[in-house]
């Protein structure tokens, strides 16, 4: 019998965490033929949530319980669910019921029929904030440009992992991180499946803007080095420009006998020449740093999806 862990991050969801694990069990009584596996993650929670936690534990086998210290963040109470989880497959999802797990039996039937990754794709959230909507929209904007790894717009957490992809995703060591970045990095067969968020049922969320701001300036770093370019690129064109200019002057004033240009010209342009070659200099120095930071994260050198091995007759 395959078995199937939920992962289940928590924070200030104590009104929430009996909803969500009557939810689970619910889909576990539809589909008899899985062995089930329960993982929370309480992160540090401020309210009762861990109780919460505590009592389901006692009265259910297959419920994990993992308590932090402090609020360490989402991506990290991911990475000790996928650290700590014993499932043939593990499927993320919020404690807000905003992934709603009556849809956990498509994402088993398309792991069954061979996906390695079952994304979910957010079609849209009812009573979404008119201000996250545009942000998020700018966020997939910059990561299509910036990142070499391309993320699937609007995709979430809620999503269905192999135990292969676990196993790969427990080699990387990087602190700062996002789960969605490092799994369509790792390349496996994903298949998607579309729905509509229903609006949080109990509190309210606790990823505000500030955070959703430090989660995508991380994101953009930690999955691309053009930041570190843009300073090499803009010191060739301000050195560039300023160049030509110089030489133009040089030919008008001296050459041709046009005193179109005065001294203070001169000098302006040639600060500009100077400014663009430190420029180029620092650009040449970020991506020494780039090289540092990229040894640093330490991931994979490559991913192995099978090893095949012939049988001797």
């Amino acid at each position: 019998m395959k078995k199937i862990s939920t992962i289940v991050p928590v924070y200030n969801e104590e009104a929430n965490v009996p909803l969500m694990h009557q939810a689970l069990c619910d889909v576990a009584e539809k589909m008899p033929g899985y062995d089930w596996e329960f993982v929370f993650v309480n992160d540090g929670s401020r309210d009762g949530s861990w109780q919460a936690l505590e009592n389901i534990a006692r009265q259910d086998s297959r419920v994990v319980s993992i308590d932090f210290s402090r609020n360490f963040g989402k991506e990290l109470a991911l990475t000790a669910g996928v650290r700590n989880c014993s499932g043939d497959a593990a499927i993320f999802l919020d404690a807000d019921l905003q992934h709603p797990p009556a849809l956990i039996p498509e994402f088993v039937k398309k792991w069954e029929d061979g996906a390695e990754v079952v994304a979910s794709i957010r079609k849209s959230t009812e009573k979404k904030s008119p201000i996250k909507d545009i942000g998020s929209k700018l966020f997939y904007h910059l990561m299509s440009m910036a990142a070499p790894t391309k993320l699937t717009p609007n995709a979430t957490d809620f999503k269905l992992i192999d135990r292969k992809v676990i196993n790969e995703l427990v080699r990387f060591t990087e602190h700062k991180r996002m789960f969605r970045g490092l799994i369509e990095w790792l390349g496996f067969r994903t298949e998607y499946i579309e729905f509509v968020a229903p609006e949080r049922i109990n509190g309210t969320a606790s990823y505000s803007l500030g955070k959703l701001l430090a989660l995508a300036i991380n994101s953009i770093t930690s999955n691309s080095l053009l930041p570190l370019k843009l300073f090499a690129y803009m010191g060739v064109l301000i050195s560039l420009v300023s160049m030509v200019l110089l030489v133009i002057m040089l030919v008008y004033n001296y050459v041709l006998g046009i005193p179109m240009f005065s001294a203070i010209s001169f000098v302006i342009v040639t600060n500009t020449l100077v400014l663009g070659i430190v420029l180029v200099s620092i650009g040449l120095v970020a991506l020494y740093i780039g090289q540092i930071q990229v040894e640093v994260i330490n991931r994979p050198l490559y991913v192995i999806r099978e090893k095949l091995n012939g049988e001797k007759d």
